[in-house]
């Protein structure tokens, strides 16, 4: 009869038992229903994104998703869903949006990052980075020859003048020049490739090939380290993706002029160019900036505008003769924290289209001694302008 009690309470036991575990397993599968991983279809400028996300993650992570996708910066978004506007602290799930949840976007003027918002008609090269029309070589049109009195004139003044010459090739004339060249400008022709007999013109200084059809393999960086007077490269509008570590070996090098091209990044030897002053890489599509830029001690201006930075190298801040440093249109929401404190000459700073906030940078450690310096240099623009024109320039100071 005991055995008989013992047995009825341990079947009793193990029923509850069983009961209870199957609801908590039950409640588990609840909690993870809940917790479930969704898509949402976000229409923007003609596209529909899919986006895989939690549905407990905040509409504002949703925005931080979005930017690399649509170019728009987070503060820049308004996702609209069932007519509402959804709000940056909310989750998706208290927002009831769901799986196949349809969102719109709408983008503020302005707030975007690189060339701007990526639209559905958007061609492989963003308008900004084409070269005007009128300035275009004519492919059927045939190159302007070279003349023996144009010969003659770059022997005599040093400059080898041939922009918008309808050129596919450098000429065999130029490299005839040898060391009385001083300055090379072909810009503006249909040149793909610069022949390795470049380093023949032995004391050249300037090399200025804008908006032509420069790829990656087109310059042979080891030829231009052999030009040892060079002091200026300019490859703006042209279609260069990568940077080779040789361009570290270009010691001599004043400025560096990379403008609207396919850059994605810098090479760490880009520090070894001590004697930069100028670099303007404005326009690409460079995600990080390496460490080693703290090497170029001698930059005075650096444009980094309309890339897809989220964050600059501490670094940078050992830049003491900066002057002027242009971040307009990245996805920047902070600076270097010391950059003020050690950046002693820097009077120019664009911020202009990013994350970052009159109230952030008030906070970092210096901003008054910058201040100061910035509103002293607008002011000098500010007299002399009112001196010549009598008017007051608000545009002037519209730079932080």
């Amino acid at each position: 009869m005991i055995n008989n009690f013992a047995n009825r309470n341990n079947c009793c036991l193990s029923s509850e038992i069983g009961c209870e575990y199957r609801e908590m397993e039950k409640e588990g599968k609840s909690d993870a229903d809940n917790r479930s991983t969704i898509t949402v279809n976000v229409k923007f400028s003609g596209r529909s994104i899919p986006v895989e996300i939690s549905n407990e993650s905040t509409v504002k992570h949703l925005k931080s998703l979005l930017q690399p996708l649509t170019n728009v910066l987070s503060r820049g978004q308004k996702l609209i869903f069932k007519g509402k506007v959804l709000v940056d602290e909310m989750t998706l799930k208290s927002s009831e949006v769901g799986n196949g949840a349809k969102i719109m976007l709408m983008a503020s003027q302005g707030l975007h990052q690189g060339d701007g918002p990526i639209r559905k008609e958007a061609s492989n090269f963003p308008t900004s980075r084409r070269m005007p029309e009128a300035m275009r070589p004519k492919r059927d049109v045939p190159q302007v020859p070279v003349v023996k009195s144009q010969l003659e004139r770059w022997k005599a003044t040093g400059v080898v003048a041939l922009s918008e010459c309808n050129l596919k090739v450098l000429p065999d004339e130029v490299l005839t020049c040898g060391p009385s060249a001083r300055v090379l400008d072909i810009s503006h022709n249909a040149i793909q490739h610069l022949p390795a007999a470049i380093n023949s013109l032995s004391s050249l200084q300037k090399l200025i090939l804008n908006g032509n059809e420069i790829m990656d393999t087109s310059l042979s960086w080891e030829e231009l380290a052999s030009l040892k007077s060079l002091m200026v490269i300019s490859l703006n509008q042209n279609h260069i993706a990568t940077l080779p570590p040789e361009v570290g070996t270009l010691t001599s090098l004043r400025q560096l002029h990379i403008a609207h091209n396919e850059l994605t990044g810098l090479p760490s030897e880009i520090g070894l160019l001590t004697s930069l002053e100028v670099l303007k890489v404005n326009n690409n599509r460079i995600r990080s900036i390496p460490e080693s830029i703290g090497g170029c001690v001698s930059l005075i201006e650096v444009d980094l505008s309309s890339n897809l930075l989220v964050e600059l190298p501490e670094t940078i801040s050992k830049l003491k003769d900066l002057k002027a440093l242009y971040l307009r249109y990245n996805g920047l929401k902070s600076l270097p924290s010391s950059i003020f404190k050690q950046c002693c000459q820097l009077s120019t700073l664009d911020l202009h289209g990013t994350e970052i906030t009159i109230d952030v940078i008030c906070q970092i450690e210096g901003w008054e001694n910058f201040d100061e310096r910035r509103r002293s240099k607008h002011q000098k623009q500010l007299d002399f302008r009112v001196s010549s024109s009598g008017k007051f320039d608000e545009g002037a100071d519209q730079s932080w």
